[in-house]
């Protein structure tokens, strides 16, 4: 192998993609990086002037498709439209997502509505995809680190991301004598409208924030989590199914301590600042 061919950016050319809650946020930041990659990018959701926008701010190789992917009837139209223009479809990835969740006082009306959404419909639109994906497709499922650990006052949202994640594994087995490979790829505190809103529009105050709960001392960006996707659907990680590919800043690698040694916090108790975290 040469250091040209070390050096070569993961490539999607020719590839036909679907992108699900592709609007806003992380599921645009991920269509922008399929579209860099060279995928002819398909922008899944609800709210065509934003669709519309997002589509047009990636320019050519993008197309807002307006669906609801709770009806089956949708997705099957969504998914025919794609392949009446291509002929073909290379990849799915199940981003939407609902985050309607009062921890144990959820009621069933949100336990039904927000699993219809994370869970289920990503399973049906991976049902109805993978029927006309030809060996080599690829769906990739938005986890979380959310799905891997307890946090008080939510039950829905985690349970959903630690359903999909099995999901997942289920599925790669189902699907790879045909050729299909499933991932899931679990980012943690990332750059997106709810974080916005919480920092006040500020990156500099969520970095300080997230310095606390990620070793490479902030939160991460959605392009970050979108080129791993880009990694993940192409033949670099032909190799790779089944895998959740943990996109975290270290989050998943640290307990309740902090990855701070007891003796630093005996120390601080003995200073009396053994409540100031990381």
């Amino acid at each position: 192998m040469t250091d040209t061919d070390i050096r070569t950016q993961t490539r999607l050319d020719g590839k036909i993609a679907i992108v699900t809650g592709a609007t806003q946020g992380l599921g645009a930041d991920i269509a922008r990086s399929l579209a860099k990659a060279g995928a002819q990018v398909f922008l899944v959701g609800r709210g065509r002037a934003a669709g519309e926008a997002v589509a047009a701010e990636i320019g050519p190789v993008a197309t807002f498709v307006e669906t609801d992917i709770t009806d089956d009837g949708a997705i099957d139209a969504c998914i025919k439209q794609v392949i009446q223009r291509f002929g073909r479809l290379d990849l799915l990835v199940n981003n939407a997502c609902s985050y309607d969740d009062q921890g144990l006082a959820s009621s069933r009306a949100q336990w039904l509505s927000t699993l219809n959404v994370n869970l289920v419909s990503a399973a049906i639109f991976t049902q109805k995809a993978a029927e006309r994906m030809t060996r080599g497709g690829v769906v990739i499922n938005l986890g979380s680190t959310g799905g891997k650990f307890g946090a008080d006052g939510r039950a829905i949202y985690p349970a959903s991301k630690a359903a999909i994640i099995q999901v997942t594994k289920n599925f790669a087995v189902t699907l790879a004598p045909l050729g299909v490979r499933v991932l899931s790829v679990s980012p943690a505190w990332t750059w997106s409208p709810a974080v916005e809103r919480m920092s006040g529009g500020s990156t500099a105050v969520a970095d300080a924030v997230g310095a606390h709960f990620h070793p490479l001392g902030r939160v991460g960006r959605g392009e970050e989590i979108g080129r791993v996707i880009a990694f993940a659907a192409s033949e670099e990680a032909s190799w790779m199914t089944g895998s959740d590919l943990s996109v975290d800043g270290g989050f998943s690698i640290l307990g309740p301590d902090q990855g701070i040694s007891p003796r630093t916090w005996f120390d601080r108790l003995a200073n009396g600042d053994a409540d100031k975290g990381g």
